[in-house]
């Protein structure tokens, strides 16, 4: 199943990319011990690499904060993905504990810098597109107790049902990965000003991580 991008929103944003990847015949737990392990190497590296004075300087992390001031969005109270997680590190907190494979592709969202998005692809219904979100459509992310109403002009993405997320920092309640899953759909959430070869070496290592502690298969 690929992504589309409706036409207004390329547009509006050329440079736009994202990347899909369909992972069949993983096994996720709730956790596990060298999952663990490799998390604290993870955590080890962000305090090395990263200070909270100057992390929003990166060129990665700046990419994304443009981009979301340009939707809508303020990256100072909603912070990018990868930027988030970093911060939590940063700030002496542990990052949350889902379960094995949503632990996984955030180690790698943290390692890479790009944000990734991931849903029970049994839970999908027909293709799926990016796009302008319409006044009035109502969206529940994981996390939520009742659903949010748009004001329309938010990016979202949906299927041929339902919106499964909003672009690119939350996902929907409806295809969440859970412990029954056995096939995902990894999302490589490009903005403008960061290159395709970056997104798929996240891509890359989304996959080396899943594989390792969620079995599976899959590809670009």
């Amino acid at each position: 199943m690929d992504l589309k991008i409706d036409t207004q929103l390329k547009t509006r944003f050329p440079e736009l990319k994202a990347l899909t990847c369909k992972i069949n015949g993983v096994k996720v737990e709730r956790q596990n011990v060298e999952l663990e392990k490799f998390n604290d190497e993870i955590m080890k590296h962000v305090r090395e690499r990263y200070n909270l004075e100057s992390l929003k300087d990166g060129l990665t992390f700046r990419a994304y904060r443009d981009f979301f001031w340009k939707i809508g969005i303020d990256p100072t109270k909603i912070r990018p993905a990868a930027e988030a997680l970093i911060r939590r590190v940063l700030g002496g907190r542990t990052i949350p504990r889902i379960n094995t494979l949503v632990d996984a592709y955030n180690l790698a969202s943290i390692k890479t810098e790009i944000a990734l998005a991931a849903f029970d692809a049994d839970k999908l219904k027909g293709e799926l597109i990016m796009r302008f979100a319409e006044n009035g459509e109502e969206f529940l992310g994981i996390g939520m107790e009742k659903p949010m109403l748009l004001k329309g002009g938010e990016v979202v993405v949906s299927d041929g049902e339902k919106l499964v997320a909003i672009y690119p920092y939350r996902d929907a309640d409806s295809t969440k990965i859970t412990e029954k899953t056995k096939n995902v759909m990894l999302l490589v959430c490009g903005v403008p000003h960061i290159r395709e070869e970056t997104l798929q070496n996240a891509a890359q290592v989304a996959l080396e991580y899943i594989f390792c502690f969620c079995n599976g298969e899959g590809r670009m």
